[in-house]
């Protein structure tokens, strides 16, 4: 990946928000995979599955954003389907782990902006970066529904990684961020940019890598810590794959 991790992984996420019964606004964080190529995408929502379940209508709004040919940026909320007719869950979802993938159908302008799958890390690049307990990570999202500025850019947080050891996988299936969550961070991409990891002895490799997706806060006895809790982006592969199912020209 050529381009700043930091800069790809901000234009590949969105708000996705809905008003429920009583007026009050459901935001979470969504953000963008293509599990196609350049030349054949096929565009994925990623988010936590609790964002999209707690939307009960079935229609949400994305805050999509893109460039007039004067390089001025624009937001247009779009409404998109989140459940059919019947109000039936359009996504699949883990059936362990607070995630959900979706297809859509998204406008030309952001398809180009989705992270390629290949970004998404494994055991392996955790492990074979050693990635572990101190390293700093960072986050994007909507906290409390807040977007960066009115283009509706997400805001940027970081934390360092709070639990040890992080793998294997199978048995650490998440691991703790140091920082402070709020809702409409949930769903949203963590991820390490080489900028701020720069100890591994090997400078061929990539460390630019999606570690993860944010699912929710500790809390204890109605006491928020400050505290995220992260899922390995291994379980969202997963996701992904059965998503894209038996079609040869996805991923495999």
């Amino acid at each position: 990946m050529a381009e700043d991790l930091n800069i790809a992984v901000l234009n590949a996420t969105y708000k996705l928000e809905q008003s429920d019964n009583e007026g009050r606004r459901v935001v979470g964080t969504v953000w963008l995979v293509n599990l196609g190529n350049k030349t054949n995408p096929k565009i994925a929502l990623v988010s936590a599955h609790h964002v999209l379940d707690g939307m009960k209508r079935n229609e949400a709004v994305v805050h999509w954003r893109a460039q007039d040919d004067d390089g001025n940026w624009h937001r247009y909320p779009t409404p998109i389907a989140i459940r059919d007719d019947n109000g039936n869950a359009m996504w699949l979802h883990h059936p362990e782990k607070d995630i959900a993938v979706m297809w859509i159908n998204a406008p030309e302008s952001v398809v180009n902006k989705a992270i390629m799958y290949e970004n998404l890390a494994g055991e392996r690049t955790i492990s074979d970066l050693d990635i572990n307990l101190g390293d700093e990570m960072l986050a994007l999202g909507y906290p409390k529904g807040l977007s960066a500025n009115e283009l509706g850019f997400p805001i940027l947080r970081s934390g360092k990684v709070a639990s040890y050891p992080i793998v294997p996988i199978r048995q650490f299936p998440s691991f703790l961020m140091d920082f402070s969550v709020f809702s409409g961070n949930s769903g949203g991409p963590v991820y390490m940019s080489d900028k701020i990891l720069n100890r591994t002895k090997d400078n061929k490799k990539d460390k630019r890598f999606i570690a993860g997706l944010l699912t929710q806060q500790v809390n204890i006895d109605s006491e928020r810590l400050e505290i995220g809790i992260v899922l390995h982006a291994s379980f969202i592969k997963d996701m992904l794959k059965e998503l894209a199912g038996d079609e040869d020209d996805l991923i495999s």
